[in-house]
């Protein structure tokens, strides 16, 4: 879920990575990087913490709430679109076989359920690091490597707002930040992104109509 792992083997284990390719990845809301005036009016914040706190201390709770009110559906996605995803989501969700886990009959599977709950509870907990003070995992050490980092965010993502993942890139200039668009949340999945992450990663080919439109700096 959401490429949390990736920034802990980059801090302890970088040798063992040939390359990285984040797709849309959690932005945590406690790291101490993240400046305040992106977070002020930002709802994601507040249903985080609290599905964070009924995640940890209520989870009969949690999973009675989900497989009641999760958004699997095609005719839910149709009322409740903007609420997740942009348009080009809603048309992967409909016609891509690859969510069985967040399916209503799966959700009510215990192992399924915890396995989601425990990503979910260590994705937004509070780390002992901060991803925007990590070095250049790949230029730090003794002897410098060809491997590269790269991020890829949707601009119009729904559920990692573009701001955050700007913030944070700009706070590490050795990760390549790309940018699709019109992209959601889903972007891996949309015709030819996937080609592209590709590309960019082992040939270090990037498309232009991939790059930030503009730079958002901390205040």
């Amino acid at each position: 879920m959401g490429s949390y792992t990736v920034w802990s083997c980059l801090k302890h284990i970088p040798q063992r990575l040939a390359g990285v390719a984040m797709v849309a990845p959690v932005v945590n809301y406690r790291w101490p990087s993240i400046p305040k005036s992106l977070m002020k009016n930002d709802y994601r914040r507040e249903v985080l913490k609290w599905s964070f706190w009924i995640a940890k201390y209520f989870p009969g709770l949690l999973h009675w709430w989900v497989t009641q009110n999760m958004f699997p559906t095609t005719s839910m996605l149709e009322k409740t679109p903007a609420n997740y995803f942009n348009d080009q989501d809603i048309e992967v969700l409909k016609h891509t076989k690859g969510f069985p886990m967040l399916t209503k009959e799966r959700l009510r599977e215990q192992g399924v359920f915890e396995t989601l709950r425990s990503d979910f509870l260590v994705a937004f907990a509070d780390w002992d690091f901060d991803p925007a003070d990590l070095p250049d995992p790949f230029t730090s050490g003794p002897e410098k490597s060809p491997s590269s980092v790269h991020i890829w965010q949707g601009y119009e993502d729904k559920v990692i707002p573009f701001q955050l993942q700007r913030c944070l890139c700009h706070k590490l200039a050795w990760i390549k930040y790309h940018e699709v668009p019109k992209g959601g949340h889903l972007i891996v999945h949309y015709e030819g992104v996937c080609d592209a992450i590709l590309k960019s990663l082992l040939l270090g080919e990037d498309l232009p109509m991939y790059e930030p439109k503009a730079v958002v700096t901390e205040p």
